[in-house]
């Protein structure tokens, strides 16, 4: 199955996000498992589904990690970005989830 990945710090906002986004895949009937998970555990992530993983997305408030990320994500072809403040600040998960696939089919 399909992944998009969305690493945060603690996780509260970022869950609103991810249900936010499930709904816009669901109505799109778009197939994918949106999750988040510490930024913390990103290597351990792509370790075990790195082969589904399309895109990785940060939130803002660990922005200071896309380079770290980047580099755990390149032996798996895998796109890292950070979530635009804006959208991410209004659970915007459409516009979310657009990018996330725009990403995905850039890789």
């Amino acid at each position: 199955m399909k992944r998009i990945i969305l690493a945060c710090a603690a996780g509260m906002s970022t869950s609103i996000v991810v249900s936010k986004m499930k709904a816009a895949a669901e109505a799109k009937g778009l197939d994918y498992d949106i999750y988040a998970i510490p930024e913390g555990a990103i290597a351990d992530e792509l370790e075990e589904h790195g082969e589904d993983v399309q895109v990785i997305l940060l939130g803002p408030q660990v922005s200071f990690m896309k380079k770290a990320a980047e580099k755990t994500a390149a032996p798996y072809q895998i796109p890292v970005d950070v979530i635009n403040v804006r959208l991410y600040g209004t659970a915007n998960g459409e516009k979310i989830l657009e990018h996330a696939l725009k990403l995905a089919n850039e890789s």
